[in-house]
């Protein structure tokens, strides 16, 4: 009996030990998308820098920057597109890289990317992480056969009623309404705009709803027939998880609008008020010094990290897979912020209440 107690009191201390010693592990909090690193780059980074990571997700830059304005966010990495770093830059609520920790960042940034940076193309304040277009996101089987699915006048056609969702983001939503009209994904016209918000009252008219997460789901269960959503996304569903592969939906179809479509390039930026930003940098570098993570993570995010050896390692069929045509990169938009100028902010603002409201 005392030798069964001495045993379980060593079971017990030992117990306690790994519980002590992993609550005294640092954390690295991060801030993203929703399925937007590959848990095994999150579990190789862990094992090499002893350390545990924490990710909360957001479904908008705009939820992002409410949340970081709000005081109520404790990170140490940020995933925003490229044109919310200049605002959080602005705001000094982001701090400029310390490139002596993460020089992989320059030595491999594949530069051909760099026109989806307008606010940070010096790579100032940003590791570029995942670029991505916004797309129509269908399946063929609920459709007539031969409907045109390559333009924004889709979303118009009485055919897809009640069938249809679209993001719940007034800039994706406004910019599509815009460049189906042949104007700039970043019109500062009035008129323009207004023209754009008819356009997307007669979408909203067709649609479901404003989502920007569950369309995921959605298009594969055929409760939505046609998606405006992320191109990473619809290439997940399509693919199927990254574990093995065997939810796989080979016979959905994604398609890029010929008017044109936004192409975004999501940063990786560290925090004013990041607690650990050796962490942060830490897997900055791991990314994009580390070839055999770079292309782990575009395996699972099934978005391109332009990274020159990381692109050149990656498979040929996966390659064409994700990576544009020329051509098609030709139509790309990248929305540019509006944040320092309140007069076209508020101009958005106020169509994008028209939207909602219906009217």
């Amino acid at each position: 009996m005392k030798q069964l107690m001495m045993t379980m009191v060593t079971m017990a201390a030992l117990a306690l030990t790994a519980v002590a010693g992993e609550a005294a592990k640092p954390e690295l909090r991060i801030f993203t998308w929703r399925d937007y690193i590959s848990p095994e780059v999150v579990a190789a980074f862990e094992a090499t820098n002893d350390c545990k990571v924490v990710i909360d997700t957001f479904d908008s830059n705009e939820a992002m920057y409410a949340k970081l304005k709000e005081g109520g966010a404790d990170y140490d990495l940020l995933f925003p597109s490229g044109y919310m770093v200049g605002r959080l830059a602005k705001e000094q609520l982001i701090v400029p890289l310390d490139h002596t920790r993460c020089p992989s960042v320059k030595q491999n940034f594949f530069r051909p990317y760099e026109k989806l940076l307008p606010g940070d193309n010096t790579l100032v304040y940003g590791a570029p992480y995942s670029s991505s277009p916004t797309v129509l996101f269908f399946n063929p089987a609920q459709l007539p056969v031969g409907a045109d699915m390559a333009t924004w006048e889709a979303l118009d056609d009485p055919t897809f009623k009640g069938r249809i969702t679209l993001l719940d983001d007034m800039r994706e939503v406004l910019g599509a309404g815009l460049m189906s009209l042949g104007y700039s994904l970043n019109s500062t016209n009035a008129v323009e705009l207004e023209a754009a918000v008819e356009v997307v009252l007669k979408w909203k008219a067709n649609s479901r709803k404003f989502d920007s997460e569950s369309y995921k789901e959605e298009v594969a269960d055929g409760s939505s027939w046609i998606a405006q959503g992320f191109g990473q996304v619809a290439r997940q569903v399509i693919l199927g998880e990254a574990k093995d592969r065997s939810d796989a939906r080979p016979d959905l179809r994604y398609v890029y609008p010929r008017e044109g479509f936004s192409e975004s390039c999501e940063l990786m930026v560290v925090p004013t008020a990041a607690k650990h930003p050796e962490l942060a940098y830490a897997l900055i570098e791991f990314i994009y010094g580390n070839v055999e993570m770079g292309v782990k993570n575009m395996e699972y995010v099934l978005g391109l990290l332009p990274s020159k050896p990381a692109l050149d390692a990656l498979p040929q069929a996966f390659r064409e897979f994700i990576v544009a045509t020329p051509d098609i990169m030709s139509k790309a938009q990248v929305i540019r912020d509006f944040d320092s100028d309140a007069g076209v902010q508020e101009l958005y603002e106020r169509a994008w209440s028209r939207v909602k409201a219906g009217k």
